[in-house]
């Protein structure tokens, strides 16, 4: 079915019940959002809107974003929803890359991009306007309401998620109606969501955390959410007695525990605090566990398959490690030809299971170069697994330093390098070395003045072998970070490329 009639049914008996809840005051309840994304629905459809066609949109977060978003889907189209950081010029490949029937833009950018859509062919170009009197939102409250769902099939198309193209153009992740349903209901069960949770919702929506993870489990429950324009810590503390979850990505739990006073009786109503995105380190969770007196729930995903493993809502959630296999997935820890390796060592991560994408919108050499022959997609990530089916992320594969010969995994480094007082954050890099091949390198962040090199040093000895141990130290304000926190690693090696040079 398509995934409204799903939400459809989840909201059937809490209809009055409120689904998005500003802060400021104003409020939309889950009959009202029924209502307005038909209003959308209807004048996509207007627009030629037909099934299978896509919609790109790169918008602010807001109530009609949400609206829009569930329109689209409404009206048998797909969504393809653009990180709002993007440049004009990235969004031309976008928009050439999905050769959309709609573009929805900012009413800052309304001209460029529509000269953009012209060039390419795209019909139509809509902005949201400044107020409810202009622009896309406007036309949607003014349109008689499109009641009927355009039926879909499971593995027709719901969304495209593009990734970040760190290692070059990005690519469309395919996701089908049944892949979303799949995951929300599982993660909706597996995390025990009831009739009494409330959410804060302070997530970007151009991301599968907020977008797909965080709505999609709340609507599926009727449940209500807070819902913020971005990440204020003073503002979620403000909301917390008044929720009983939140999903965030480590930032938001280092910088919420940073606030003066903050403690465990902010979170005395909260049931559950999760974490992705972005690794957790055990440092930071146990920070966290002091001062809040909860353990955060991390798990592990991608734009590729939703949710893949998760910490137990029950049971021990063993902070720096990110559960066990969501139930419908297969996971094993696997050398590059695909053979699964022992529990305890070192591979990559690679997976098969229902929420398990489509393939790269239009890739098909791409999608099978990510696939092995028996089905398993090839995640990239490299992980451990013990003997309880518990994985522990180490790092993307492309981040694997060879020095010497030796495979260096970033992430053991990074957990000592943490552990030193004075260091605040730390990313470990591989740069070009004239004899080794690569060099370890350690960028820094200091919670005050930066710890001298000796010093760095000497923490290190005893604690990794020595061809592991960083020759250069560098020291940064702060991490270069994408939306969601990941350190951008890949901007770090091009940066100090030269660290071994001289």
């Amino acid at each position: 079915m398509n995934i409204i009639e799903r939400f459809q049914d989840a909201w059937s008996e809490a209809l009055d019940r409120p689904c998005l809840v500003s802060p400021q005051g104003p409020s939309l309840t889950y009959s009202e959002m029924d209502d307005l994304s038909a209003r959308f629905a209807a004048v996509l459809l207007g627009a030629g809107l037909q099934p299978g066609e896509r919609v790109v949109v790169q918008v602010d977060k807001s109530f009609g974003n949400v609206a829009l978003y569930l329109g689209v889907l409404r009206a048998g189209g797909v969504y393809v929803p653009l990180n709002t950081g993007y440049t004009t010029s990235e969004v031309r490949y976008f928009i050439e890359n999905a050769d959309p029937r709609v573009v929805v833009c900012r009413p800052s950018n309304v001209d460029e991009v529509s000269a953009i859509a012209t060039d390419l062919g795209v019909p139509t170009v809509e902005a949201p306007g400044t107020d409810a009197a202009t622009g896309l939102w406007a036309k949607a409250l003014a349109a008689a309401p499109a009641r009927d769902v355009v039926e879909r099939e499971p593995d027709d198309l719901a969304a495209i998620v593009y990734t970040s193209g760190t290692t070059g153009r990005s690519k469309g992740a395919m996701l089908s109606h049944a892949n979303l349903i799949d995951n929300a209901e599982v993660l909706h069960k597996l995390w025990g969501f009831n009739s009494d949770d409330v959410l804060i919702h302070a997530l970007p929506i151009f991301h599968v955390h907020g977008l797909f993870v965080a709505l999609h489990t709340s609507m599926l429950n009727a449940t209500p959410m807070i819902f913020l324009p971005a990440f204020d810590a003073e503002l979620i503390r403000s909301q917390l007695p008044k929720a009983t979850l939140l999903m965030g990505v480590p930032t938001f739990y280092s910088r919420l525990g940073a606030l003066d006073g903050f403690g465990a009786d902010d979170c005395r109503n909260m049931r559950l605090f999760i974490s992705g995105s972005a690794p957790l380190t055990a440092k930071a969770s146990d920070d966290w566990t002091e001062k809040s007196g909860h353990r955060v729930l991390e798990r592990y995903g991608m734009s590729e398959a939703g949710m893949i493993t998760s910490n137990p809502l029950d049971g021990d959630r063993i902070a720096g490690t990110v559960g066990f296999a969501v139930p419908g997935y297969d996971i094993r820890v696997a050398d590059d030809t695909g053979k699964e390796l022992p529990r305890g060592e070192t591979g990559v991560i690679e997976i098969k299971g229902p929420s398990l994408f489509q393939g790269y919108w239009r890739m098909p050499e791409k999608t099978a170069e990510e696939f092995r022959a028996d089905g398993y997609f090839i995640t990239g990530d490299n992980a451990v697994m013990d003997e309880t089916g518990r994985v522990s992320i180490v790092g993307r594969a492309k981040d694997l330093i060879i020095s010497g010969g030796y495979n260096i995994y970033p992430k053991e480094i990074e957990l000592v390098l943490d552990a030193i007082p004075g260091v605040l954050e730390t990313a470990v890099i591989g740069a070009p070395h004239p004899e080794m091949g690569e060099g370890v390198v350690a960028v820094l962040v200091a919670t005050g003045a930066p710890v001298p090199d000796e010093q760095m040093k000497q923490a290190l000895e005893g604690s990794l072998a020595r061809f592991k141990h960083p020759r250069r130290f560098i020291w940064l304000d702060a991490l270069p970070r994408n939306t969601m926190g990941k350190v951008q690693k890949a901007e770090l090696r091009k940066q100090f490329a030269g660290a071994y040079s001289a």
